[in-house]
């Protein structure tokens, strides 16, 4: 019972971040990102998001997060430009 109790809480603390979109910005650039609802956003993982200012979509992988107070700060490989990219994520 304990069991069940316990893999409930884990599944429902996870299910907020799969159900919307994740808004922040880019640390350097200050553009505007977005990561859209779907993605499991673990270091390692590759992820989609959203660049306001190239209009598209890039996809990137996760090498760190950190959170710093109320915001998410997320070290991220680029592919699609090709360069590492942090981006500050609101909580």
């Amino acid at each position: 019972m304990m069991l069940r109790v316990l893999i409930s809480i884990a599944l429902l603390d996870c299910l907020p971040a799969l159900c919307v979109a994740w808004d922040g910005s880019d640390f350097e650039g200050g553009t505007s990102v977005e990561i859209e609802r779907g993605n499991l956003v673990r270091v390692g993982n590759d992820v989609e998001i959203y660049d306001s200012n190239t209009g598209e979509y890039h996809d990137v992988t996760l090498d760190g997060i950190t959170r710093y107070g109320s915001t998410v700060e997320l070290e991220v490989y680029d592919h699609t430009a090709g360069e590492s990219r942090t981006l500050e994520m609101e909580d």
